[in-house]
């Protein structure tokens, strides 16, 4: 194993697109220090991977992770792979386009308290938790979840404050979580092939829920039908609005209702 540590100065950037590269390990992102641009630090196998950091000053744009040496793909052969860590820290100053792409990864993603503008996670086969454990500092526009055989959470929506929420599933099991102190409304389209899907809705939303569904179940507590879908009592008065469209195969929808 090998140490790798990299960070840049903030140099009166407003902006940043970060793209994040990560095969196998664990993976731990937070807000940094706000004087920092952002901040990465590696431990990794020398014989199979090989850090990424590259900023591009005129465009904005950092690439940060680990990719593989030579032509193989990523194969979880060794415990030293496993024992792979990165901490990756971004600016909470700066206005945030994030894409992350992730490969076998214990990822645990603190995203709470930075300004995300807009949010593409693809990981693969993973074990994934994403938090908005703080108010995001601006409005985002959208927010992709794409998992292959996977278990993933993201936790504290409402905190997210983005107007367009998808996710997209293989196999696996996925807890979307739209608790949270903010009160934007937000369109959630979720796609799910075979496995299982947890929402946990805030009682004092509107909630209207369309489905296409086969083979799966669907718990309706709290939600009466209206034509195809199911909405909430309080759905035409509420501040808080979240329309969603599920599409599921072999599994299940659980509804889970917090304050």
């Amino acid at each position: 194993m090998r140490p790798f540590s990299t960070f840049r100065q903030l140099h009166g950037e407003t902006r940043l697109t970060a793209r994040l590269e990560y095969g196998a390990g664990s993976l731990r992102l937070e807000p940094g220090d706000s004087d920092q641009l952002y901040r990465m630090k590696l431990s990794y196998d020398a014989e199979r991977f090989r850090p990424v950091s590259d900023f591009d000053a005129s465009s904005r744009i950092v690439v940060l992770g680990l990719e593989t040496r030579g032509d193989g793909g990523v194969r979880v052969v060794s415990r030293n792979q496993l024992r792979q860590s990165a901490i990756i820290s971004i600016s909470p100053r700066v206005d945030l386009d994030l894409d992350l792409s992730l490969g076998a990864v214990d990822a645990d993603l603190e995203l709470g308290g930075l300004r995300v503008s807009e949010l593409d996670l693809e990981t693969g086969a993973s074990r994934t938790t994403v938090r908005f454990s703080r108010p995001n500092g601006m409005r985002c526009r959208r927010a992709s979840f794409s998992a292959g055989a996977a278990e993933v959470a993201v936790l504290g929506l409402g905190n997210s404050r983005c107007e367009e929420i998808v996710f997209e599933g293989g196999v696996g099991k996925v807890v979307l979580d739209f608790g949270g102190a903010a009160s934007t409304s937000a369109r959630v389209k979720v796609k799910m092939a075979v496995g299982g899907i947890t929402l946990r809705l805030p009682a004092r939303a509107g909630i209207r829920i369309t489905m296409d569904k086969f083979l799966s179940s669907f718990d309706s507590a709290r939600l009466v039908r209206r034509g195809s879908g199911f909405v909430s009592d309080n759905y035409e008065s509420a501040e808080r609005r979240l329309d969603f469209d599920l599409s599921t195969a072999v599994g299940g929808v659980n509804v889970e209702w917090v304050d």
